[in-house]
């Protein structure tokens, strides 16, 4: 088959079905989670998609392009107010001690908690064992795949929401930008720790090139938020593939993903140069039209066999705890004081949304050898419920509204 032809189909299978069944469905279900079905059903039921040439090579290619770009506009969303206009229904607004210490707990909690459970209860389950890490790296993974937000579905999910229900949403999504921030840096983290021995020994003089670049990256973007902060559209432009590139290359080359890179290139962007860019429309043209690909050949890549009915009961005990444990978190130590039982409880039901984060995430870990064939297909399992069930968790437990005649 031909390489047209062969892109031809990817796209077919999993940019337009997905579309047609999400318009289908009436847009319930977010649109990232059906091509991630479709390729866990390819994988599970051995469907003959290689024969058609599927994954495809540029398909693979521009999906891949795609979730670059969404990482870097999830980085240059870190610096914006995703609260918008919306007054009316407004909840108390939180000190930022008190927003950084809610969002402390709502990751830290399920982190940890996850973390133990995977360690003495998941692990030791045949053919859980990471085959590249020890013991306990692979449960910290596990973990932090339990407990991050999604925040670009959610963006979506909060933008339908109705207008006495915002408010919520609206702080469910300052949370979710903390936490997406933290998601990068521990996956760094993870990833220095597993390469301990050699990570720092092999730098070089390449390496020290790429550290330095990022650290220009960072002051660059300072200064010139304060400097150049109205320059012309064309330069933003300019330097937004700069950014990202020269972000994704840095990362790459001191042995952390590109991805990672790519976030913190957003994140380095200047603040007033980003809110002069359709940033939120390149986003959503990614995640609805390209970045498709990448969520099919990721369920594609789950290994069958793997999802066993042990792994699909164990994804469901994860989807169990990772809703209890974020839930219970927060409503432990609310981001904001005077919530009532029934809005934490929703701002817990939005949180515990995994989305693609996740799905990214546990991508990452896995072609690290941090995630065993069995861990990564029940986490993708994972991803998939908890994101289905953020809608009617949500409209469960959110307050009710007095009935007016």
């Amino acid at each position: 088959m031909s390489d047209l032809t062969a892109v031809l189909a990817d796209i077919g299978i999993f940019v337009c079905v997905p579309w047609v069944l999400w318009r289908l469905l009436g847009r319930v279900i977010p649109i990232a989670v059906i091509p991630i079905l479709i390729g866990i059903m390819a994988a599970v039921w051995h469907l003959p998609l290689k024969e058609l040439g599927i994954p495809s090579f540029y398909g693979d290619t521009i999906g891949w392009i795609a979730v670059l770009v969404l990482a870097f506009t999830a980085g240059m969303e870190m610096w914006q107010h995703p609260e918008g206009q919306t007054t009316e229904n407004a909840l108390p607004k939180p000190s930022l001690a008190r927003l950084l210490g809610g969002a402390a707990m709502a990751l830290g909690g399920p982190f940890l908690i996850g973390t133990i459970l995977v360690y003495y209860f998941f692990l030791p389950l045949p053919g859980w064992h990471a085959p590249a890490v020890t013991p306990a790296i692979a449960a910290a993974s596990i973990g932090l795949c339990i407990a991050v937000s999604a925040l670009p579905v959610l963006i979506g999910i909060v933008r339908e929401l109705p207008i006495a229900d915002r408010p919520i949403g609206q702080l469910a999504l300052k949370l979710a930008v903390i936490d997406d921030a933290t998601l990068w840096i521990g996956l760094a983290l993870l990833q220095f720790s597993a390469e301990r021995q050699t990570a720092m020994h092999s730098w070089g003089l390449r390496e020290g090139g790429a550290a330095l670049l990022l650290i220009a990256l960072a002051v660059g973007g300072s200064l010139a938020s304060r400097h150049i902060r109205n320059p012309p559209r064309l330069l933003i432009w300019a330097v937004v593939p700069l950014y990202l590139s020269l972000g994704s290359w840095a990362s790459m080359t001191l042995g952390l993903h590109e991805l990672i890179g790519a976030y913190f290139a957003g994140a380095f962007m200047p603040p007033s140069w980003v809110r002069r860019l359709p940033f939120e429309a390149i986003s959503t043209l990614a995640l609805v039209w390209v970045a498709p690909l990448f969520f099919g050949h990721s369920g594609m890549r789950i290994n069958g066999d793997a999802l066993t009915w042990p792994s699909v009961l164990a994804s469901l005990s994860l989807v169990v705890i990772s809703i209890v444990v974020k839930m219970g978190s927060i409503y432990i130590f609310p981001p904001t004081a005077g919530l009532s039982r029934r809005q934490t409880l929703g701002l817990g039901a939005l949180l515990q949304c995994k989305g693609l984060m996740e799905i990214v995430a546990a991508t990452i870990l896995h072609e690290q050898g941090m995630l065993s064939e069995f861990a990564f297909a029940s986490l993708m399992v994972l991803a998939v419920i908890s994101t289905l069930l953020t809608g009617p968790l949500f409209h469960l437990l959110k307050p009710r509204r007095p009935v007016t005649s």
